[in-house]
């Protein structure tokens, strides 16, 4: 079960993953353009993907309920 922060965060990182993808969409389509004199150029691809894989990440991760926890144990010799 996921915790109210934890919550917060996924809706935020699915929110942030849609916007990335529509960047990524948009880049696609259209690299660079014109408007008037002007010539645009959009965010670079890799950059874009690379946020995409790491939202994708953090995404599985909070669904996964947190699976990946790191314990702290006291080895003993007795």
């Amino acid at each position: 079960m996921l915790s109210k922060s934890q919550k917060e965060r996924l809706a935020t990182y699915k929110a942030r993953l849609k916007i990335y993808l529509e960047a990524e969409e948009a880049v696609l389509l259209n690299q660079e353009y014109t408007i008037g004199t002007k010539s645009l150029k959009r965010a670079d691809l890799g950059t874009i993907r690379a946020a995409i894989k790491d939202l994708e990440k953090q995404i599985d991760a909070l669904e996964a309920g947190g699976k990946n926890k790191a314990f702290r144990f006291v080895p003993r010799d007795i």
